[in-house]
């Protein structure tokens, strides 16, 4: 039975483009077993009609603080009162303002002020929207007043910029909803986490380094503190936000990595370690920039140090996870290297199709076989592999 089975959803819809993510919202919600009602905008209406939420969720649609049709004709009041959860999906700038100032102007804003359930937010917004320092201040309010915030992530915006802003896409937030419900499986555990490239200079302004965004890493980061975890996220450079309740420390180099890996890997509980670590450096990088006059360099590469097989070989290691990026062979490769680096679950990908990439599929090994995690966004991945994550250590 789905963790949604039974439960009792309030679907809030804002005006914002995004808005029409709200019918497949919907429809999955209710395929995992949600009951569902939704209440919309006036400006929500100008991108998806009622009539639509109403035919997916069975339910109507409400529009109006003045309804006759609610008892008491207090829509604001009724309409949340036998609700689990109420969900603003998508979630305006304007709308994050009004519930951080605590304002109630309409149906939706007025229901979210006297709500007794608690109340979820996916933001929805142009990138210099959402970097705006109001709508970052009025996030923090938010979140510090138990306000959960799914997303946003990065990506294509309908105003044809590219940056942060985009709602999470439907199955990435029915995941983010599931998460809410469910138990705190990592309540209590350390969890240590590394993400994106490593960068090995050659001379002062160029370097070795591979195309890892870092977004599964901080993705699984994200999982971890969703599940009640302590994280620490050792990232190379990536230029994303850090998730939220998540400690980071920022390295450059391979060996840097591993440095700081090591310092909190034997107070740690569960190691992820989803860093595209860079295998070689260069022996003799110059503190000067080489000129091309001079012609091209010999460089002499040495092994740089293997961090997970580091952590698997301390004497009380922590529950090792490792990540295997490939081009071919990926069953092979990636039992292989599990096998050489003794871990009991590695996580494997086709590299072409991942590198930078805002979804992935992945799949799982581990002593009792093989786990298919289909094509989805990399946070909904993150969260099915930091469930299968808990189950085995629940097992253990």
């Amino acid at each position: 039975m789905s963790d949604l089975a039974n439960k009792r959803i309030l679907l809030g819809v804002t005006g914002g483009i995004a808005a029409y993510k709200a019918a497949e919202l919907t429809r999955l919600l209710v395929k995992a077993g949600a009951d569902v009602r939704a209440v919309m905008t006036e400006s929500a209406c100008r991108f998806i009609t009622p009539t639509t939420l109403q035919a997916l969720s069975g339910n109507p649609a409400y529009t109006d603080m003045w309804d006759p049709g609610v008892p008491n004709n207090m829509a604001h009041i009724e309409l949340s009162r036998d609700r689990d959860l109420v969900l603003v999906a998508p979630a305006t700038a304007d709308f994050l303002a009004k519930v951080a100032a605590g304002l109630g102007d309409d149906l939706l804003s007025t229901l979210c002020l006297a709500r007794e359930c608690p109340l979820a937010v996916a933001p929805a917004m142009n990138r210099q929207m959402w970097e705006h320092p109001a709508t970052q201040r009025n996030i923090a309010t938010l979140r510090a007043d138990g306000v959960a915030i799914l997303g946003p992530e990065a990506g294509d915006q309908a105003c044809g910029e590219t940056g942060m802003g985009r709602m999470e896409e439907p199955t990435a937030l029915v995941a983010g909803i599931t998460a809410l419900f469910g138990p705190q499986r990592l309540a209590g555990k350390r969890v240590l986490v590394t993400a994106g490239p490593t960068f090995e200079p050659i001379d002062t302004v160029r370097g070795l380094t591979n195309l890892s965004s870092g977004k599964m890493g901080f993705a699984v980061a994200q999982a971890a503190a969703e599940a009640g975890a302590a994280v620490t996220l050792v990232a190379g450079p990536a230029s994303l936000p850090t998730p939220p309740g998540v400690k980071r420390e920022n390295v450059t180099t391979a060996r840097e990595m591993h440095d700081a890996v090591m310092a909190h890997a034997a107070g740690s509980d569960i190691f992820i370690a989803v860093a595209a670590v860079a295998d070689y450096r260069v022996a003799d990088p110059k503190d000067f920039k080489l000129k091309k006059d001079a012609g091209a360099p010999k460089l002499a590469l040495v092994e740089n140090p293997d961090i997970l097989a580091s952590v698997a070989g301390l004497p009380n290691p922590p529950f090792c996870v490792g990540f295997a990026a490939e081009t071919e062979n990926l069953r092979e490769h990636a039992q292989t290297k599990r096998k050489k680096r003794r871990v009991p679950l590695l996580a494997a990908n086709l590299a072409q199709h991942a590198f930078g990439a805002d979804d992935n599929a992945l799949t799982l090994f581990d002593d009792s076989g093989e786990h298919e995690l289909p094509r989805a966004p990399k946070i909904a991945l993150a969260r099915q592999l930091v469930a299968h994550i808990a189950r085995m250590i629940d097992r253990h």
